[in-house]
């Protein structure tokens, strides 16, 4: 069980006499009670209505494109037959881009960040904080594989970032030494305690519930800084808004109101995404449903006190403002973050994946549907006779043992035509441009749908290159408009909201390879600029056959020849072998004895004392030191689970293995002889060159040619004797 933080010391009376920072006091002010601020926010809902009918027919067509995602036949289909078959072309393709990209968006080493400082140290504390945030907010398993979907169907990425906090009582068992038994045995007392958790909460919104003004603006910065606004469409039940009225965060009088109003509010006229995804999912809701009331929460300028403050707004109806406040953040900063797939000049929004492949979908259903029917009939048999020689046809029926009383000579068997097979060539036609269309795997639609020999292990590796490459370039928007932003939005976030240390599992020079750590409450009192790194990391597995290579070749570089410099290579083996390994095998297989720093003395006893943690020795502990606190903390507690007495023996072992270590390395360094030169016996790497497989043998499936590495890798063309 994790440990709580213990909470900082109530303010004091010299405290209180300080000024309040108008970070925090300036931004609770409610600024629609003034008159003419109240006035500017109805002109303002005016023109958001407006802009919301302006899009209304981009927010139908999204909903035709979820229909094709969701393989739902609508009355977009000309074809009206006994069949109703929808091919998944559409939704197979959407679903490997999700596959592809998240791979790519996620190394499996799990090094998805990289951080550029001022004085160039890294930060291992706050990286680790921020992969703790990742994962506890399912951004590998929910939120970006619900993101790439949105941004295929609907063609812009759209994604709202806040601080959620959750309070949980926790109860747990604490050893009680002076509470033992007559039989020696510590007595375990229960005790209870509330905690807080805060994270990053990371939420998609659908893009027909994302309003921005003007609508031509390139990013969502300046569309407020030229006077426009950005608005969410929220749908709030009546719980939703009795929260919102006891926590503050709206007006109490105009919550009331839009209560009274919920119950006689006929339902608006407003795309419902949300409704959509939850009949796909095979949730059918009732006739009259939860009533909901339609909030928007707008981000733009104000006037205050003469100057323009970005402030969060929410409009209940055209007459009522539950509030207007400046923007809660620190950083006074947006809290949407939204870009579009494919970028068209002129408009912000951009333009969904499915619209190409709109209309070929239609076609493939038509056909398939067309073919399924006409399989029917050519399943069955066509029995042509003459009813002048055979005036008893009734008894013609198709059954077991049936008898026909007809003339054999004027009676014949014919077939329907196979025309179900030209159905599904015409399918597969469809699917073959819908894959192209949507850019999906050339490995699987450029050569080895036409080869009919085996592609060659050249073909494999180029067709790897081109769809990393390509991958590469579709995933660079996502993390440049969307991830980027959010992992330094989530820094400033717990600088602004936690105030106690929370412990972390963290990787890096603050841990022991990989280890349960306290990180403090961050300061921002240094630049820090944190950059997803995942494309970067696929980039790299091309280069990195070139970069083991060239080290053969700075070994080969005399000491003379770089004057001023030195060889350092240990930053190159370190790349490596994290790049290959991984964060958790990299440090078993390469140590940095730097960076193992011990854990305190004092430290341990809490730990053993207060949590029973049986603790291992590190070999870099100053055990006599150390033998030394734990025998005070044995006096002072007694030891009731015997942990301190173990740890103890272990540390004793450890010294005198240092000891016998120490007395074996003088005695041989007393015998040894003079070391006989190297040299002679072994022959050095050819400076460049690279582990090949025996003369006709094959390397490894997927492995990149250095032929095929393009340019863009930093390779060099090499040279071929053509004499």
């Amino acid at each position: 069980m994790a440990k709580a933080a213990k909470k900082p010391s109530p303010r004091t009376d010299a405290d209180e006499d300080l000024e309040a920072p108008l970070t925090t006091e300036d931004r609770k002010v409610e600024l629609s009670e003034d008159d003419d601020v109240h006035t500017d926010l109805l002109e303002m809902y005016t023109e958001i209505e407006r802009g919301w009918e302006s899009q209304n027919d981009r927010a139908n067509d999204q909903l035709d494109y979820w229909d094709i995602y969701n393989c739902k036949l609508s009355a977009k289909q000309y074809y009206a037959g006994n069949s109703k078959i929808f091919v998944p072309i559409v939704h197979d393709a959407i679903e490997a881009r999700v596959t592809r990209f998240t791979n790519q968006i996620f190394p499996q080493n799990g090094r998805y960040l990289d951080v550029t400082t001022m004085d160039g140290e890294i930060p291992h504390g706050e990286m680790s904080l921020l992969t703790h945030y990742i994962n506890k907010a399912k951004l590998r398993t929910v939120v970006i594989p619900a993101l790439l979907r949105n941004g295929d169907v609907e063609g812009q990425y759209n994604v709202y970032v806040d601080w959620k906090e959750r309070k949980r009582n926790i109860a747990y068992r604490k050893p009680r030494p002076e509470l033992a038994g007559a039989d020696g045995k510590a007595v375990d007392d229960i005790q209870e305690e509330s905690v807080n958790e805060g994270r990053p909460n990371v939420e998609v919104i659908a893009d027909s519930d994302v309003l921005v003004l003007p609508q031509t603006a390139n990013t969502l910065g300046d569309a407020i800084d030229a006077g426009g606004s950005v608005t969410i469409l929220r749908r709030w039940s009546k719980a939703k808004i009795k929260q919102m009225m006891a926590s503050e965060a709206i007006l109490k009088a105009e919550g009331q109101k839009l209560l009274d109003e919920m119950a006689d509010r006929k339902p608006a006229n407003q795309t419902d995404k949300e409704k959509v995804a939850v009949d796909a999912a095979g949730i059918k809701t009732s006739p009259g449903g939860i009533k909901s009331a339609l909030v928007y929460e707008t981000w733009t300028n104000l006037t205050v006190d003469g100057e323009q403050r970005l402030c969060k707004v929410y409009f209940g109806s055209e007459k009522i403002v539950l509030s207007a406040r400046r923007n809660p953040h620190w950083s006074d900063k947006l809290p949407i973050f939204s870009c579009p797939v494919t970028k068209i000049q002129g408009a912000f929004k951009g333009k969904s994946k499915v619209y190409p492949c709109e209309q070929m979908q239609y076609f493939a259903n038509d056909a398939v549907n067309e073919a399924a029917d006409s399989s029917m009939f050519s399943m069955m048999p066509i029995v042509m006779t003459d009813p002048e020689r055979n005036p008893r046809i009734g008894t013609m029926v198709l059954n077991l043992a049936a008898v026909w009383e007809c003339d054999p000579q004027s009676t014949q068997f014919a077939k329907f035509p196979d025309l179900w097979k030209s159905g599904f060539e015409i399918v597969a036609s469809a699917k073959a441009q819908c894959m192209q269309s949507l850019s999906v795997s050339p490995a699987a639609i450029t050569q080895q749908g036409m080869q009919k020999s085996k592609p060659s292990q050249a073909d494999v590796a180029r067709e790897q290159q081109v769809d990393i490459l390509t991958t590469a370039d579709a995933v660079t928007v996502l993390e440049q408009g969307i991830l980027t932003p959010i992992v330094n939005f989530m820094i400033e976030l717990d600088h602004q909201h936690r105030e106690d240390a929370i412990l972390i599992r963290q990787f890096g020079e603050r841990g022991i390879r990989a280890k349960m750590d306290w990180v403090d409450p961050i300061q921002m009192g240094k630049k820090l600029m944190y950059t997803w790194y995942g494309v970067e990391q696929a980039r790299n597995a091309m280069q990195l056959q070139q970069q083991i290579a060239f080290a053969n070749v700075l070994f080969q570089i005399p000491p003379d020849k770089l004057p001023g410099h030195r060889l350092n290579m240990v930053p190159l083996v370190t790349h490596a072998v994290e790049n290959i390994y991984g964060p958790k095998l990299a440090p078993l297989i390469f140590e940095d004895e730097k960076a193992q720093l011990t854990i305190e003395a004092g430290l341990e006893n809490e730990w053993m004392v207060d949590w029973g943690i049986n603790l291992a020795v590190h070999p870099m502990d100053e055990d006599p030191q150390h033998l030394q606190e734990h025998a005070k903390a044995l006096q002072a507690t007694g030891d009731p689970l015997g942990v301190i007495r173990a740890h103890m023996a272990r540390h004793q072992t450890q010294l005198q293995l240092k000891q016998q270590a120490q007395l074996q390395q003088a005695v041989q360094q007393m015998l040894a002889g003079p070391q006989p030169q190297q040299g002679g016996g072994g022959r050095a790497p050819r400076a460049g060159g690279q582990a090949r497989p025996p003369r006709a043998g094959q390397g490894p499936a997927g492995m990149i040619h250095r032929d095929q590495i393009g340019p863009q890798s930093g390779a060099m063309p090499q040279l071929r004797n053509r004499g």
